[in-house]
């Protein structure tokens, strides 16, 4: 437990790390640069497009009429170019997070290695190859196991339950695996996977619940839209940095796990050999009788 406290903490100061506020705002600009591109070469078109199904949806046409009857004679020219923005903005942002979680992690680790681990080996457990597999297959069993849980959510307790618990799951099999990739062995990974379940387990599961906090100000976003462009950046990079902490608490537990690990197993060998051979003592050193003469000595 006091490890688990103690990596929270660390975690929360190294979020504060020039480094890490620099691969926060790294979604943002990747962000901008892609709304840019987009616009420059597809928004007129987008915005056009929207419009007409905005007039081609019978369903609205009394409710455009009442809006022009107060006034507001081109509501949907308004509308159409949020529509678009709104459309567009949830696939940009999960491009820039997917880039950057592929980025972030690594770098994550090399911090935490290079100012808390310098001594520690690394037994390069983990290929980038693997850690995809690995998170795929994880992602499949979580998916899987979401969906087949749904029916119990109309249980009020177990829809606040079963949720959190399977995306904590994920989240400690996916990041213990990066934590541990560069300098666990295979064999070492699953001990400590075995030994700390609990624990990566109830890590996985707080990072899930601070990764709802991002969402309540993405909705604030479209809800307000007089706010969306301030609110949408606002919490990505929220969410950035949930996924910055998240890693570096996954980061600084395992990495201390396998620390300890292997000063138990060097406690355990035995002490090296100094190579020196000892020599059976003789027959007449056992029973106490002289060595015997080389030949010649009796006769002098």
């Amino acid at each position: 437990m006091a490890s688990l406290f103690d990596s929270f903490w660390r975690s929360v100061v190294y979020c504060m790390h020039p480094r890490v506020i620099a691969l926060s705002l790294l979604p943002l600009l990747l962000m901008a640069a892609l709304a840019l591109g987009l616009s420059h070469f597809y928004w007129d078109a987008a915005v056009e497009g929207v419009h007409l199904w905005l007039e081609s949806l019978g369903v609205l046409s009394s409710f455009w009429g009442w809006l022009a009857g107060l006034g507001l004679t081109d509501v949907k020219g308004y509308v159409a170019p949020l529509l678009v923005v709104a459309g567009i903005t949830p696939l940009i942002a999960i491009a820039s997070l997917l880039l950057v979680a592929l980025l972030m992690t690594p770098a994550l680790v090399s911090l935490v290695a290079q100012r808390r681990f310098t001594s520690l080996e690394r037994k390069k457990g983990g290929s980038f190859i693997a850690s995809v597999a690995w998170s795929l297959g994880s992602t499949v069993v979580a998916c899987a196991a979401l969906v087949a849980s749904v029916p119990l959510w109309l249980i009020p307790p177990l829809v606040l339950i079963l949720p959190p618990l399977i995306w904590g799951w994920l989240t400690y099999r996916v990041m213990a695996f990066d934590a541990l990739a560069d300098h666990a062995s295979r064999s070492e990974r699953a001990e400590i996977f075995r030994r700390h379940r609990m624990s990566l387990l109830g890590i996985g599961i707080l990072s899930g619940y601070l990764g709802a906090a991002p969402a309540i100000v993405w909705a604030s976003g479209i809800l307000f839209a007089a706010a969306f462009f301030v609110m949408i950046p606002l919490a990505i990079w929220i969410y950035t940095l949930v996924f910055a902490f998240s890693s570096l608490w996954f980061t600084h537990y395992c990495l201390t796990a396998l620390e300890r690990l292997r000063s138990e197993v060097t406690a355990d060998k035995p002490p090296p050999s100094t190579g020196m051979v000892i020599e059976a003592p003789s027959d007449s050193a056992l029973t106490g009788a002289a060595p015997p003469l080389l030949s010649g000595q009796g006769d002098k």
